[in-house]
């Protein structure tokens, strides 16, 4: 019997199968099941694809045991504090850091395809006051597939790399208007002179012929929260990218059906939802009794920002972000009740033996949201802040779909529970 496969006997009847084993380059091996059903006549049952590997890829690894996060074989620690959110950007893209002369070139590129269609204006207008930004932003990229529809040869890798750089550099651009829309606010257009992250800023707080002041601490901390945001495997909303891609869906398409994943709460909306129950609590001398209610069992409140699916231990995303946190305080004299409470909470959570033994330890939303709102940037727009950084990991994971030898549309299966068929009565 070969030593790489798995076998699997069916009790029923004694039956024997074998299945390969597969081996990545680092983290678990794989059994490949897929004659399982075949061969057996039999189905798997695996509620959230928690053990099932759904692809191939040589985009992001993460090892949640140890609380470690690589994109293309760089650590997230390295590309978080030592390059900027353009560099991370053109490595998931091209698969390497780019050079200096690259780099240069990528970020006058992406300066000049900032800017949006004049007719898309017509889209903004359209929608009523107050709609929320993710809706906005979801049907705009997805009506800027009616602008590019027939410049795209998505066959052609100059062509739809073409279309990678495209996306990434409107994106910020929709995701200010977006904003500024519901809230009745002039719009900004790109600024030439700006980088990537000082330009969204810009776009985002600007008025017209005003200038404004933004500190380099503050464009540095967002250039981070966006690198670490950039791509984090096969998540809910990537998998949704890759399944619609599956069916040759415009990349377009694909991409506003992750930013529309990516909306819920319990993905890309988990910080808002980390600062409205900070906001909830009130004060630090609420910390306690909160605590208390998150420990009971029988008490249905839960802490927002603490725990990961995968990562079993500290969240290296956080490690880092923690870090910010403390240099934004400082360096803007930040004093607000809301961090207070914030520090409280990961004190406790930290050195409580409730929450050390269930890994509960703070997450990425959990520093995000609170970063976020001392960057003065307002809840509902937190989760379009997501969106900005894990565009070039969805574009990235729609290439190397695109890209492989065959792409074969997704099609999970079921078990089935209904009733079994009936005898009609009349």
């Amino acid at each position: 019997m070969p030593n790489n496969t798995v076998t699997m006997t069916d009790n029923r009847t004694g039956e024997k199968y074998d299945f390969p084993i597969l081996n990545p380059t680092v983290g678990p091996d794989v059994v490949d099941v897929s004659t399982f059903y075949s061969n057996t006549g039999m189905f798997t049952f695996d509620r959230g694809f928690t053990s099932t590997a759904n692809c191939r890829s040589k985009i992001t690894f993460i090892d949640g045991g140890k609380g470690k996060l690589m994109y293309r074989g760089y650590d997230i620690e390295y590309l978080a504090t030592q390059k900027t959110f353009l560099d991370t950007a053109y490595l998931l893209i091209k698969g390497e850091l780019p050079s200096k002369e690259e780099l240069k070139s990528f970020n006058e590129e992406t300066k000049k395809r900032s800017f949006i269609p004049e007719g898309m204006m017509n889209l903004f207008a359209s929608f009523p006051d107050r709609a929320h930004p993710m809706a906005i932003l979801s049907s705009a990229v997805s009506a800027l597939s009616t602008f590019y529809f027939d410049h795209l040869d998505i066959d052609s890798p100059q062509e739809y790399m073409e279309m990678a750089d495209r996306i990434i550099a409107k994106i910020p651009t929709i995701a200010a208007l977006s904003y500024r829309h519901s809230q009745g606010l002039p719009i900004i257009y790109p600024d030439m002179n700006k980088g990537f992250t000082e330009n969204f800023l810009y776009m985002l707080r600007g008025y017209p012929h005003h200038y404004i002041e933004l500190k380099p601490i503050e464009i540095e901390a967002l250039d981070t929260i966006f690198t670490l945001h950039a791509d984090h495997e096969q998540n809910a909303s990537t998998t949704t990218v890759r399944v619609v891609a599956s069916t040759h869906a415009h990349p377009y398409a694909c991409i506003a059906s992750g930013i529309a994943a990516l909306w819920g709460r319990a993905h890309g909306g988990a910080n808002e939802s980390v600062i409205r129950q900070l906001e909830m609590i009130g004060s630090v001398e609420n910390v306690d009794k909160y605590i208390a209610k998150a420990k009971d069992p029988n008490d249905e409140f839960r802490l927002m920002g603490f725990g990961h699916r995968v990562y079993k231990n500290f969240d290296p995303r956080a490690k880092i972000l923690k870090k910010i946190q403390g240099e934004l305080v400082e360096e803007l004299n930040l004093d607000t009740g809301l961090m207070a409470v914030a520090k409280k909470i990961e004190e406790i959570a930290l050195s409580d033996e409730y929450f050390i033994k269930r890994n509960l330890y703070p997450n990425i939303d959990f520093y995000s949201g609170v970063i976020l709102q001392a960057l003065k940037i307002p809840k509902e727009m937190f989760a379009v802040i997501f969106v900005i950084g894990r565009t070039p990991g969805w574009i990235a994971q729609w290439i190397e779909l695109k890209e492989q030898d065959t792409m074969k549309i997704a099609r999970p299966r079921q078990l089935y529970i209904g009733p079994a068929e009936r005898t009609p009565k009349y």
